[in-house]
């Protein structure tokens, strides 16, 4: 499988956001229509505005098939510690299972090594089993409750 990961580009926002789009959990509303573009292009355009925020693509004979994006934060605890949260992590639906998902979080675990974070943490729904299990397969334990509240 020739697989590419690469930062993605203005031109794969709608593959991103479709990714986005096929998962049936998480409840987010994501749909890439006229009616949204606008706020999809605002988000892209400030997360590479921004030096703490990257966000990647997986291509596969030139289609995406898969996203992440991450984002550096710099702590108080730990002595100063840079942590690295891996999010928005998608892999197109009929091509999960097939290593793509793992390569890319070892991609993210290469990145945030070469910028100097000491830890990875990422969040998943808690109805996600089968994600679950392939984060605690690359190695991520569970540590954390983790707790939203939207701010409406």
């Amino acid at each position: 499988m020739k697989l590419l990961i690469r930062e993605a580009k203005r031109a794969d926002l709608s593959s991103i956001v479709r990714l986005h789009a096929e998962g049936d959990l998480g409840g987010h509303g994501d749909a890439w229509i006229s009616l949204n573009n606008a706020e999809y292009e605002a988000a892209f355009d400030a997360i590479g505005r921004s030096p703490d925020n990257l966000l990647f693509v997986a291509e596969l004979d030139g289609e995406v098939v898969g996203c992440f994006q991450l984002t550096f934060i710099p702590t108080i605890a730990g002595r100063g510690a840079l942590v690295m949260r891996l999010g928005g992590v998608q892999v197109a639906s009929g091509l999960r299972s097939q290593g793509i998902g793992g390569r890319m979080v070892t991609y993210a675990e290469t990145v945030a090594k070469e910028r100097g974070a000491n830890s990875l943490v990422l969040s998943s729904n808690k109805r996600r089993v089968d994600a679950h299990r392939f984060y605690e397969r690359l190695g991520f334990s569970r540590s954390h409750e983790g707790f939203r509240k939207a701010l409406d």
